[in-house]
């Protein structure tokens, strides 16, 4: 009781830090007038008023946080944030908590996956809302807590431990864990900056370029139209945006290993860095080739465009389209949604298993079926000439199961509120991988604004899973966790 106590009042503290978010959508509502500035500001007061009442109620137990409680306040983090997030919705959009919570939720982690429609026409500083809820979920609220945890008196590698997506957590780019949150902060910083002028640069307006600068660098996908990125029927934006998701699923450390040593050769040292590069180069060329083959385009130009943009979106769990690519053969967009699984780095902003946990699983599928040949070797597991433990083996293999357990689970829930397969199935899989938009139902010129109280609940649970990678959240419903 008393360390739950502990994680209420950094909690407190954090819903405080959070309460400067508004400010952005305030001051867009104060430049637009789009009369939206007495909701954020009543919302930032809310915040305020729930983060002070947690830090009165607990005021007595500070204390450092041990590696379960970080756990604990992660989670608590994702879902009160998300919570709090959702008042200038249902203030101004009129919307019911549970919608409210599962937009917010999908923004935060990073999903894309909308109930809103009527986006062309909703007011600036709701769109920019949503869209910095996504730029923050990104690299995670927990890690810019940890840059700035001095100020808190807390411990950082707990949280950071629960919150930085990967198998191997406790790589370090400086002696000091908040020093290491600063840096990748700094870089998430500076090539958001850089997405924004690209895109500016590119033909879209500033409030747009912004926008979309934000939902590119995290690869959440909202967009500021109801048709995404087909809205803008652009080559010049799609080129650049698919650039910038390329960039953001690869691992910020390596990008700032780049810039320091200005040199290109981090990336290729990376195992991460070329299997995603490999990955969707491979899969793009492939795939082009299948729908030229199958005449689903005129001409080779718009096949290369359309499959390029939209394959490296779904598959770096972004969810921008810029085509209805569930026109396409199936076979296609399934592929897509798989990839969505594999693709993304691990200290990217992307979701899924992650690349280098694929790259442990056909490893160690490699060096089992050599011991089918030959029983006593000793062979050792290796990537990017780093050998793995055994101990990371065994955490992914076990990380996999649960993943694709969580699959099926999820499914079935769905399922059984009599949602067709394709829909339920597809929908599953965009929320875990915190891609957005599916197959059927909820297919990239669909929302998720169909779905029941009941149904809506189990993607936003799914989303948050995912985000937090499984084990993060499982963790929290074993006995032994619990234990003394």
């Amino acid at each position: 009781m008393r360390a739950l106590l502990s994680v209420l009042q950094v909690l407190g503290r954090l819903l405080l830090i959070f309460s400067l978010t508004y400010l952005m959508p305030f001051a867009c509502a104060l430049i637009y007038g789009d009369g939206t500035r007495l909701t954020f500001f009543a919302s930032m007061l809310a915040c305020i008023a729930a983060g002070g009442l947690l830090m009165l109620a607990t005021r007595r137990h500070r204390a450092e946080l041990k590696a379960r409680d970080g756990f604990i306040l992660v989670t608590l983090a994702w879902t009160l944030t998300a919570a709090i997030a959702t008042v200038p919705l249902m203030l101004h959009q009129g919307m019911s908590f549970t919608d409210s919570f599962f937009e917010t939720m999908s923004g935060l982690t990073t999903t894309g996956a909308t109930v809103m429609t009527g986006l062309d026409t909703t007011a600036p500083s709701v769109n920019l809302w949503r869209h910095e809820l996504q730029w923050l979920g990104g690299m995670g609220i927990i890690v810019l807590a940890v840059a700035i945890l001095p100020l808190l008196g807390v411990g950082g590698m707990q949280l950071l431990r629960a919150e930085v997506p990967g198998p191997i957590k406790d790589t370090r780019l400086t002696a000091r864990i908040g020093d290491t949150a600063t840096i990748l902060w700094t870089v998430y910083l500076g090539i958001t900056v850089a997405c924004i002028l690209a895109l500016v640069l590119a033909g879209m307006g500033w409030f747009d370029a912004i926008c979309h600068a934000f939902s590119a660098m995290s690869l959440g996908g909202f967009s500021t139209r109801d048709l995404s990125i087909m809205a803008f029927d652009s080559v010049a934006v799609e080129m650049v945006l698919t650039v910038f998701m390329v960039i953001a699923a690869m691992n910020f450390a390596t990008h700032f290993t780049a810039w320091h040593e200005r040199h290109l050769r981090p990336y290729w040292h990376d195992a991460e860095a070329r299997g995603v590069l490999g990955l969707l180069a491979l899969s793009c060329l492939g795939c082009s080739a299948y729908l030229w083959l199958v005449g689903t385009y005129p001409d080779l130009w718009s096949v290369l465009r359309y499959l390029t943009f939209n394959l490296v979106s779904v598959a770096t769990t972004t969810g921008y389209a810029s085509t209805d690519y569930e026109t396409w053969p199936l076979a296609v967009p399934l592929w897509m949604l798989f990839l969505s699984a594999v693709t993304s780095s691990s200290g990217s902003t992307g979701g899924g298993i992650k690349m280098i946990r694929t790259l442990i699983l056909v490893r160690q599928s490699n060096r089992e079926l050599s011991r089918l040949l030959h029983p006593t070797m000793a062979a050792t597991l290796t990537i990017g000439g780093k050998e793995i433990p055994n101990s990371v083996v065994f955490s992914v293999l076990g990380f996999t199961f649960l993943y694709f357990l969580s699959v099926v689970g999820m499914t079935f829930l769905l399922v059984l509120d009599n949602l067709d397969f394709l829909t339920a199935f597809t929908a599953v899989v965009a929320c875990i991988t915190n891609t957005g938009p599916g197959l059927g139902l909820v297919g990239p010129t669909d929302n998720y604004q169909f779905l029941n109280n009941y149904e809506t609940w189990v993607c936003s649970f799914t989303m948050l899973l995912g985000r937090l990678e499984i084990f993060s959240l499982v963790v929290l419903f074993t006995p032994q966790f619990w234990r003394k």
